[in-house]
């Protein structure tokens, strides 16, 4: 399993999380629900406490992945197969232009 931290501006609006079955999920954080219930990271996912899921990667955030030659760069930089959407997104995405970013969480042995 796979996670990485979304925030919006600099709150911590939720976490994203590729499962081990290869399933997506992106579940706000509660409190940013609380607080912030209007500031969606993007229209498709409105605030809400329930869970998005997919079978793939949400498109909002295969948005924020590179393309083209920068791509080419991550990938061969980082030895990351350009098929692996959800390693890309946590490589690439801690310093994204605009206001959501995605910070890898780095799990702890039996968590």
């Amino acid at each position: 399993m796979r996670r990485g931290k979304v925030y919006y501006k600099e709150h911590l609006a939720g976490i994203v999380t590729e499962t081990n079955e290869g399933e997506y999920v992106f579940q706000y954080n509660a409190q940013y629900v609380k607080e912030h219930p209007n500031d969606f990271i993007t229209f498709t996912m409105p605030v809400t406490d329930k869970p998005y899921t997919d079978k793939r990667l949400f498109p909002f955030f295969e948005g924020l992945i590179p393309e083209g030659w920068l791509l080419n760069i991550a990938s061969e930089s980082w030895k990351i197969n350009r098929n692996d959407r959800m390693g890309l997104l946590l490589a690439c995405c801690q310093n994204c232009i605009g206001a959501v970013s995605v910070e890898p969480i780095q799990e702890v042995d039996g968590e």
